[in-house]
């Protein structure tokens, strides 16, 4: 199989590491190695150094200061140490733990193991068809016992772009805490203000185009001594994340960042909302049956376009693509089982809805030429499908 001409749609699952993050990582694999954490020689300060630019990097992504930033190994470990680090230390009173219908499962998980064996009541937060947390719910569940609630940003599957300023306010009055799992934000938005209205940040490096196996977790200061770590060792990372820090991920962590700030990432931004927005007006002219799931192109990630193919079954779609087009079904599996998105569940589809359901996300590398082909592909395979023949 020849991966050059495989046209990848599918930027939300993983992104390519830019040319530019390899080249800062390139030094610490060799070189320029050291641990972070050895104080005692300039090989370790100048990798001390190093880390603290990421950080720098990092946090000036969402307008955080760097002591505020605790690296982790991806943005599950980041939600994990987000939600069970907050809850083991929580306030008397504080019990109850509210998660959006759309997060994340690893943040889903989470929650409810909190709530299976540590005894928090957890509640989901309903969304509208859009997949915008219903913000009269949120209230009608809010009360003095509620210690923190957890949004997502930008939803991994549909694209949702959530008012994170609004619902920081509403949770002000009630003392709740905002954890956000960001890990689609940074291509998505300008996320330089996250920080102010977050307790509490996820992020991933490899849904930013640095390298995968590293995250963050930006704890505002004052409530660090609020969480309880979940690794315990050499107590790196302010007390909160024990281990010694991948130095070169770090720095290609923090390369990758740097690369969306400014007004170049907002121009990437529209760019890929044209190519993303020109891929579902091609399907869209077709004879089938297509829709979009989720907000209106405008309200979502710009490369994200979650298209429901009525009559068809998601998998056999793909699977007929292969190996010319990347993307994803909409669908999660467990232990080989395919089971129906939770995240199309909530926002009211159906299950024949959602088995015909495909993400199609766009990002830094993807042309005007593979948009046009990738939908040629897909009215082909469509054809193909109904009358049995196999896609040339």
């Amino acid at each position: 199989m020849d991966d050059a001409k495989i046209i990848y749609a599918d930027y939300q699952a993983t992104t390519p590491v830019d040319p530019r993050v390899l080249e800062r990582m390139a030094p610490y694999w060799s070189e320029s190695f050291g641990n972070p954490h050895s104080t005692d020689h300039a090989i370790g300060w100048r990798a001390a150094k190093v880390v603290q630019e990421a950080a720098e990097s990092v946090a000036g992504l969402i307008g955080a200061d760097p002591d505020e930033i605790v690296f982790t190994s991806g943005a599950t470990e980041a939600n994990n140490l987000a939600l069970f680090g907050l809850a083991r230390r929580a306030p008397p009173g504080r019990n109850r733990i509210l998660v959006s219908a759309i997060e994340h499962k690893c943040v889903l998980a989470a929650a409810r193991a909190l709530g299976t064996r540590e005894g928090f009541v957890v509640e989901p937060i309903p969304v509208d068809r859009e997949g915008f947390v219903d913000f009269a719910a949120l209230e009608a569940r809010l009360g003095e016992d509620v210690l923190v609630v957890s949004v997502m940003a930008v939803n991994n599957e549909v694209g949702t772009i959530q008012d994170i300023p609004c619902l920081a306010a509403v949770l002000s009055t009630h003392g709740a805490l905002l954890h956000c799992d960001a890990a689609q934000a940074p291509c998505a938005m300008d996320t330089g203000d996250l920080a102010i209205h977050a307790d509490l940040v996820s992020l991933s490096s490899h849904k930013i185009y640095g390298p995968q196996g590293v995250g963050a977790l930006f704890v505002r200061r004052d409530l660090q001594g609020r969480i309880e770590p979940i690794h315990h060792g050499g107590e790196q990372q302010n007390g909160l994340r024990s281990g010694t820090v991948p130095l070169p991920l770090c720095a290609g962590m923090g390369a990758a960042a740097d690369l969306l700030c400014g007004k170049s990432a907002e121009d990437e931004r529209r760019r890929v909302a044209r190519l993303r927005d020109r891929f579902v007006d091609l399907l869209g002219a077709s004879d089938w049956a297509v829709s979009v799931n989720g907000p209106d192109l405008a309200r979502r990630h710009p490369g994200n376009a979650n298209i429901r193919f009525d009559g068809f079954d998601a998998h056999d779609l793909l699977a007929a693509l292969q190996p010319r087009l990347a993307a994803s079904s909409g669908a999660a599996c467990a232990s080989g089982v395919p089971e129906s998105s939770h995240v199309l569940a909530a926002l009211g589809l159906p299950a024949p809805a959602s088995g015909a359901s495909i993400r199609f996300s766009f990002g830094r590398y993807t042309d005007g030429s593979e948009i046009e082909e990738a939908a040629r592909l897909i009215l082909a395979a469509l054809k193909a499908l109904v009358s049995g023949q196999k896609i040339g």
